[in-house]
């Protein structure tokens, strides 16, 4: 990945079809829409992927079909650790890799349960590392089953094994963000995503590469535009403009998630149903209206900032699943 450019990388939703299995037409689709509207990389396999409802099976060919999709453009990450023992784990890992990702991703709270002290979260990741050979990874401070974030120690004794490549941030707050940052200077290889909208602006401006929240679900133009002015002095007024417009809709958006995400993309314009396996309610009225002001909020950002939304109508290219290739 290029070091020297902030970068959208959107967590893909996982779509559905009448009968709840994986839509990959529709799939594909997203695909397109996202690298369309500025996506520099994907983390699939992911939370809001509904990883969790998802079978093995399901989960690797997930990753296969996203690979096959992105044809090598830009990165694609998965989640690897899966599995009820660290051996378990470690071959899904393995698994996983050999279908084409850049890196695994392995969840924080996999690694050790709430009550284990980070001397066992340390032993079961050099347990991890050593039976997964030189197979590059990340980390993700999911937040089920629980949010295990990484002390500034912990994080800085898992950089120095040379075998952390990308870090999803949770943390909320911003001091711990920041003494993150100033870890990753020492590894220069290591590249940290902020995941929590609300501290964006301020993750970038400290050394953060990139944006990976749900906010990028749903108005990725907007979150691109902004990890690319980040730190352009000639947008500044601009920039935190937008960040002061994207932070009080953060709570809006993740109520009811990921339905509440499939239901503004059809308002975009996309294929996707408002089916999913995590969140088994419809949503309100009310949700719905929520979502609708939200909506026209974006439309009201992107001409504020002269940003064109991407035309769904052009990306959608035809269905790929059934390409031989695949």
């Amino acid at each position: 990945m290029n070091t020297n450019e902030n970068k959208l990388f959107p967590v893909l939703l996982t779509p559905f079809d009448l009968k709840a299995k994986v839509d990959y037409d529709v799939l594909g689709r997203l695909i397109d829409f996202y690298l369309a509207a500025g996506a520099k990389g994907f983390f699939a396999n992911c939370f809001s992927s509904e990883m969790y409802s998802l079978s093995e099976d399901e989960r690797l060919e997930l990753a296969k079909y996203i690979v096959h999709r992105v044809k090598g453009r830009v990165p694609v990450l998965a989640t690897g650790s899966f599995g009820l023992t660290i051996f378990d784990k470690a071959e899904f890992t393995r698994k996983i890799y050999a279908i084409g990702v850049d890196a695994v991703i392995l969840i924080t709270s996999h690694y050790a349960n709430a009550d284990e002290s980070d001397n066992v979260l340390l032993q079961n990741f050099e347990k991890m590392l050593r039976l997964t050979d030189n197979i590059p990874m990340g980390l993700y401070e999911c937040p089920v089953p629980y949010k295990r974030i990484l002390k500034a120690d912990v994080f800085k004794k898992l950089l120095a094994t040379d075998r952390i490549f990308y870090h999803k941030d949770a943390t909320v707050d911003p001091d711990v963000m920041k003494a993150k940052l100033e870890i990753a200077k020492e590894f220069p290889s290591l590249q940290i995503f902020e995941s929590y909208t609300p501290n964006a602006l301020q993750s970038l401006n400290c050394g953060a590469k990139g944006i990976s929240s749900i906010s990028g679900i749903f108005f990725p133009e907007l979150v691109a535009w902004l990890c690319n002015n980040a730190t352009n002095h000639d947008k500044t007024s601009k920039v935190h403009w937008l960040q002061e417009e994207l932070t009080p809709v953060d709570e809006l958006i993740h109520d009811a998630y990921p339905m509440s995400a499939k239901y503004f993309l059809r308002r975009r314009g996309l294929p996707i149903r408002l089916i999913s396996r995590a969140y088994a309610k419809e949503l309100t009225a009310k949700q719905k209206q929520l979502l609708d002001e939200v909506y026209n909020k974006f439309i009201n950002w992107c001409a504020t900032l002269h940003i064109e939304p991407v035309n769904v109508e052009e990306v959608l290219l035809p269905p790929g699943r059934l390409d031989p290739a695949f």
